[in-house]
């Protein structure tokens, strides 16, 4: 009996990391946010993991000011189907 005790108290003294991610479906697509960082310098600029459709992009810039996602080598505007307004509004501006 204190065996299965002990292992009740073990098993609940283990915290688990916490896999939460935002998602939203927009025109027919789930969209998530997997990790997302504000820039310190520039405050419209987030560092994201998006996947959409439950498939991984890499980490983008997405530029909020500018309504543009940086990539490795090019700058690309938001579309309609982009997951940039999502991340844009991920955290409220407080004026």
């Amino acid at each position: 009996m204190r065996i299965i005790v002990a292992i009740l108290l073990l098993s609940l003294a283990i915290a688990f990391p916490a896999a939460a991610s935002v998602c939203r479906t927009r025109d027919g697509h789930q969209i998530c946010i997997l990790s997302i960082q504000r820039s310190a310098k520039n405050y419209w600029e987030y560092r994201a993991d998006v996947s959409v459709d439950g498939v991984k992009g890499g980490t983008e810039v997405y530029n909020c000011r500018d309504r543009v996602k940086v990539q490795k080598d090019r700058v690309v505007p938001f579309r309609s189907d982009d997951p940039g307004d999502l991340v844009c509004s991920f955290f409220k501006r407080s004026s």
